[in-house]
């Protein structure tokens, strides 16, 4: 048995973006793991990252297409009819090139997010509870202004068992396969980021080098999770979660 912090959120329009989508700024339909493992390290000011495990799970109104300002620079020098505009460095006599255009991005609408956190340092349990109960700023997940309302959190008990009957999700849900034996036809598969580690490329230089989980995408109200396999459930109301 273990404890974790469940969340239940709503954002009114935002954006988790692919990080491949370029021309239309694509969304995910949840959040990646590593971005709500962001929020959390953001809400309680951690400076190192601490292992923990996430269930996410959620549904949206609809999505619309929405304009936003787009910024190029290379580090080029400007020049005049290639870029729209200049900027003179404060420490070089040389001015450099920057565009700025619009761009669209594809956007969730009337977002509800229901959210388990699971610290493998349980200890930590209490920490990340008071973080979401009275943030030090305010918090958002996706990009900065989607801002998030915050409309309960509580410490929670689960446990892992063996289902007795077949569940059908109330929520869309990020899934690991290794827990499908078979794909349903309503789910899409994903290579979300989780978690990093720092590697050295050359002195002084550092890349991110990201750890990925394979999940898939399974739909509220037609995707069924049969008898007999084992997942993490909410002790006091049977609800059943997926820690990625």
């Amino acid at each position: 048995m273990k404890r974790a912090i469940r969340l239940e959120i709503y954002q009114n329009l935002v954006n988790y973006k692919k990080p491949t989508s370029f021309q239309l700024k694509e969304t995910y339909p949840l959040p990646p793991p590593s971005t709500v493992i962001g929020m959390v390290h953001f809400a309680c000011d951690y400076k190192e990252y601490i292992p923990m495990q996430v269930a996410i799970q959620g549904k949206y109104h609809s999505k619309i297409n929405d304009l936003y300002t787009r910024y190029e620079f290379a580090a080029a020098s400007y020049e005049d009819g290639r870029h729209n505009v200049k900027l003179d460095s404060s420490t070089e006599n040389k001015s450099y090139g920057m565009m700025r255009g619009i761009s669209t991005t594809e956007l969730l609408v009337d977002n509800i997010l229901v959210l388990y956190i699971c610290p493998d340092d349980q200890g930590r349990v209490e920490e990340i509870y008071n973080a979401f109960l009275c943030p030090r700023e305010y918090l958002s997940l996706g990009r900065r202004e989607d801002i998030v309302q915050v409309n309960s959190v509580e410490i929670t008990e689960i446990e892992e068992v063996e289902l007795d009957d077949d569940v059908t999700l109330k929520y869309d849900a990020y899934i690991p396969v290794k827990l499908l034996k078979e794909t349903n036809s309503n789910a899409t598969i994903y290579n979300l980021t989780k978690d990093y580690e720092l590697k050295t490329i050359k002195k002084g230089v550092q890349v991110r080098n990201w750890n990925k989980v394979k999940v898939a995408h399974c739909v509220e109200g037609k995707t069924v999770i049969d008898e007999g396999t084992k997942v993490i459930r909410e002790i006091s109301d049977k609800s059943v979660l997926f820690l990625i």
